[in-house]
């Protein structure tokens, strides 16, 4: 037996694969769940009751999605050039301190609008020149950034968590380590009143049919797939891969700091250690199961913050444990990566 690279890849399992990715992920970890001593069809039914059971459940769900469809963006920006961004939750993290720290005050005397621009911004910037310095790395000397992103994400929780306990630390938090509060006129409108879901969500979604034209539309976005599909041949046809790289750097790394700033400006208010459950990391699953896909993005965020969303009422109903989802989202990449193998290679006798 062996493996034979395909003509061309196959689109119909290229197409399929998300789909597959997702029903083996819940096939294989229904052993798990029945180990736990639960009906895995009970489990799965309570798991969608609680992602959409009701308009709060739904608002949840949506709103769990909205920094992973972020995040989802940046590591399918990176990865579509080689660019392999590991760090998306350090990036997601600076990104909200950055938001937190220019919204409590300094652009708090702005009009709201401006403010909120300025706020996203400034997660934006953030992120982008964290990602910066391993792209850098990178391209000079050849540092292999999936250690350096990988890394990074550590000293960023480390320097979140000293700057919530030191210089930014709220004085009316009663002791407790969170930074200071975005100002209330600079905290993104609700879709929904007595919801956690905002106008977040909206960009987002309008941030992946950017990115989906820019990859697919504009001369940058065609160097970037130029430098994924083989660097050598990109800069032989003349493209500067050296620029191209960093530029691409600074989108993804602005994008998983923009999914920082929309967190803290949309939902929390304020940064502590615990703000994401993940979203950097999960973020390299939404994109993988949307097969790099910008506008694919926002359909595996939705599904990933169903299985988190949908998992707490699960273990609160039927008291399965709620790391199942994490289980679920680890093994839906898995998956999906065969899948993958699978619409490149064939198997020959």
């Amino acid at each position: 037996m062996r493996l034979e690279r395909r003509p061309q890849p196959s689109l119909t399992i290229a197409v399929a694969a998300p789909f597959a990715a997702v029903l083996a992920s819940l096939v294989l970890c229904a052993g798990l769940i029945a180990l736990a001593g639960v009906n895995p069809l009970e489990a799965y039914a309570e798991m969608l009751r609680g992602a959409f059971g009701s308009r709060l459940s739904i608002t949840e769900t949506l709103a769990r999605a909205t920094p992973l469809i972020l995040t989802g963006l940046a590591a399918t920006v990176a990865f579509r050039a080689r660019l392999w961004n590991i760090g998306g939750e350090g990036q997601f993290y600076v990104g909200a301190l950055a938001a937190a720290w220019l919204g409590s005050e300094a652009l708090a005397g702005l009009p709201p609008v401006l403010g909120i621009l300025g706020v996203m911004i400034a997660g934006m910037v953030a992120g982008a020149l964290l990602l910066l310095v391993p792209a850098f790395l990178r391209v000079r000397f050849g540092v292999d950034e999936v250690v350096t992103t990988l890394l990074t994400n550590f000293i960023v929780m480390l320097f979140v968590g000293m700057m919530v306990e030191g210089p930014l630390k709220d004085p009316l938090a009663f002791g407790w380590p969170q930074s200071v509060p975005v100002a209330n006129e600079l905290m993104l409108p609700r879709l929904i009143e007595r919801t956690r879901l905002h106008v977040g969500l909206l960009i987002a979604l309008a941030v992946a049919g950017l990115v989906w034209l820019m990859l697919a539309r504009t001369v940058f976005g065609a160097r970037a797939r130029a430098a994924g599909l083989s660097a050598e041949a990109a800069e032989f046809a003349g493209v500067p891969l050296a620029r191209t790289l960093l530029g691409v750097a600074l989108i993804s790394g602005g994008l998983a700091g923009l999914a920082g700033a929309i967190e803290v400006a949309g939902v929390k208010g304020y940064v502590t250690t615990d703000l994401s459950p993940g979203y950097g990391y999960s973020g390299i699953v939404v994109a993988m199961l949307a097969g790099l896909q910008p506008l694919g993005v926002a359909v595996a965020a939705v599904f990933v913050a169903v299985v988190f969303v949908g998992a707490d009422a699960m273990s609160r109903a039927l008291g399965a444990p709620t790391f199942i989802a994490d289980v679920i989202v680890a093994v839906s990449l898995l998956t999906m990566l065969v899948a993958l193998l699978f619409a490149t290679y064939r198997v020959r006798r």
